[in-house]
């Protein structure tokens, strides 16, 4: 098998991760906000992602480091720095749905909670698909979206219990 292919493959498995995983955390941070207006809470989450994002870059950098007992090369760090944005990216909708929300007249509280439903969606989504392209049976791929869709359920009734 090619290099190439096995790159792609293993980029395209990060990435996913990388996404799954920001969802998980855009929805953290809108369970624990105490904003009072939603373009301080999409500032807080965007930021709080992208430093969670240079943290897990400078830690793969590092671990290379440690491991290879070399400096990583400059191709090294520029693909680090070049991938895993999908953790910062797939908090795009569930904050477009927090503003949108609000731009509509609907309080924040609740404008919240429609963005958590949006992460959870997205959650059982990936679920779905991870359950799909590993060729799971219907009620294998079911359990997938469970399981992932539990993580956005969680956050929402962690929500409602501290709110």
């Amino acid at each position: 098998m090619p290099r190439t292919f096995v790159r792609l493959t293993h980029a395209t498995a990060e990435g996913t991760a990388s996404g799954i995983y920001g969802v998980i955390v855009c929805a953290a941070m809108l369970v624990t906000s105490h904003a009072e207006r939603a373009w301080q809470e999409v500032l807080a989450v965007l930021a709080t992602l992208i430093i969670y994002w240079a943290a897990e870059r400078y830690a793969r950098i590092l671990a290379e480091r440690i491991h290879e007992g070399h400096r990583p090369t400059w191709q090294t760090v520029r693909q680090q720095l070049t991938s895993g944005w999908e953790m910062v990216t797939a908090s795009a909708l569930p904050l477009l749905v927090l503003v949108l929300m609000r731009l509509a007249g609907v309080g924040l509280a609740t404008a919240e909670f429609a963005a958590l439903g949006c992460t959870t969606a997205l959650l059982c989504v990936a679920g779905w698909r991870m359950g799909t392209a590993g060729r799971l049976t219907t009620v294998e791929r079911l359990v997938s979206t469970m399981i992932a869709g539990g993580f956005g359920a969680a956050m929402i009734l962690l929500k409602t219990l501290l709110h």
